[in-house]
């Protein structure tokens, strides 16, 4: 079973910068667009960049993420990135994955279990 799986999160000072990553758990054929989400404590999930597999790269409306978030991805490696600079303690989420990908001939969405980010002010 396929699973996406994050990493690079962690608990860092405000101000400061995170790389997080995501990749398929195993080979597939190919991943299409690739998003990241976010879920703060008591609140819903929220989404926050979305990249195609041409690198059209989309972000949230939010002025929140604007300037200080890039999304990018690896079609070799079907792996996503979020780095994530000047980092503030409204930050603080369990940031997830998500990813349409080609799968024995099957397209299907999947999401990553989550990695926490704390930014403490």
């Amino acid at each position: 079973q396929v699973q996406l799986v994050e990493s690079g999160g962690g608990l860092v000072q405000a101000g400061e910068s995170l790389r997080l990553s995501c990749a398929p758990s195993a080979s597939i054929f190919r991943a299409e667009t690739m998003a990241w989400y976010r879920q703060a404590p008591g609140k819903q999930r929220d989404w926050v960049a979305r990249i195609t597999r041409s690198g059209s790269t989309s972000y949230t409306d939010s002025d929140s993420v604007k300037g200080r978030f890039t999304i990018s991805r690896d079609n070799d490696k079907n792996t996503v990135y979020l780095e994530m600079n000047s980092l503030k303690s409204e930050d603080t989420a369990v940031y997830y994955c998500n990813a349409d990908l080609w799968i024995f001939s099957r397209l299907n969405n999947f999401w990553g279990q989550g990695t926490q980010v704390t930014v403490s002010s």
